[in-house]
């Protein structure tokens, strides 16, 4: 059972501990130490050295002081959201109200690639499905699990609680898309804060409004604050067919090596899009993502 700092005030000596950022709330950070949690603050020369600690962050505190004396060394980090040594990403991604967006499922995905974090489909609200849409998301998930993603649907519970082992996992997606439901139904003692649909706007209403990891099955897990744009400006636009695993995957059967699948003749990624070999609509997908940043490449 976690104790906080007040039970054992007058037992603490100056000291320094290791720990993990598990909230943020403005400028004051909660770390776990072991089975301490302790509310501190960054030094005040993190800001001069434009230092921002996250959520995620291994760090060293000073007990005594309540204060964070130093970062450790991260694997990744995300800015939207702000997060820091991330194992895995669960994006969840609603087929219904809010509608399905293929496009934000594939930028997600790519700037996980980017930042070497494995991604996690979840596809919800297939309830709401007649059959024929049904089997539309059948064959969409299951052309993404032949591409190598772990995919499966909100109902699969035994198949999360597997995951979260020993893991930093971050639940993302869509405004609406029932991360906060999905996580309470998977630890019924969360008792996270869920929104409705806003039907003029067909998203959600942000019901997360700030970062925190919750320990969940022998891992810690985070409800991000949803989002419904991501930029891709940092990404290097030679870098981005390499991020779409199923386009690498054929990349080099193109007579250009320098091809980028978008204009050029004789490309063989758009001779396996026609044939189904690739989902058409991730094709879409790179081909939007390419045509943007040339587009800012060009201004």
């Amino acid at each position: 059972m976690l104790i906080s700092l007040a039970q054992i005030t007058g037992k603490v000596k100056k000291m320094v501990k290791e720990g993990i950022i598990v909230k943020c709330i403005s400028n004051l950070y909660t770390v776990k130490c072991n089975n301490l949690l302790i509310e501190v603050k960054p030094r005040g020369n993190f800001r001069n050295k434009n230092i921002t600690p996250l959520v995620g962050d291994k760090v060293i505190v000073d007990v005594e002081k309540k204060v964070i004396d130093n970062i450790l060394d991260r694997k990744n980090k995300l800015i939207r959201p702000p997060l820091a040594n991330i194992d895995q990403v669960i994006i969840v991604t609603s087929v219904k109200h809010p509608d399905y967006s293929s496009l934000l499922l594939d930028k997600m995905i790519m700037i996980l690639e980017y930042n070497n974090i494995r991604p996690i489909l979840c596809f919800t609200k297939l309830d709401l499905c007649n059959e024929n849409e049904k089997n539309k998301f059948k064959e969409i998930m299951t052309y993404y699990k032949n591409i190598g993603y772990i995919t499966i649907t909100n109902d699969e519970l035994d198949v999360f609680k597997s995951l979260f082992k020993n893991k930093l996992t971050v639940f993302t997606g869509q405004s609406g898309a029932g991360k906060s439901t999905l996580l309470n139904k998977i630890d019924s003692g969360l008792h996270l804060k869920t929104g409705e649909i806003s039907k003029a706007l067909n998203r959600g209403k942000h019901t997360t409004r700030h970062v925190e990891l919750f320990e969940i099955y022998d891992g810690l897990v985070s409800d991000t604050p949803g989002f419904s744009a991501l930029d891709i400006t940092n990404i290097d636009i030679n870098k981005i067919k390499d991020l779409f695993v199923d386009i690498k995957k054929y990349s080099n059967t193109c007579k250009y090596s320098d091809c980028m699948h978008v204009k050029e003749e004789e490309c063989n990624i758009k001779k396996k899009v026609e044939d189904g070999t690739i989902l058409k609509s991730r094709y879409n997908s790179y081909v939007n993502f390419i045509n943007n940043k040339m587009n800012r490449t060009f201004k």
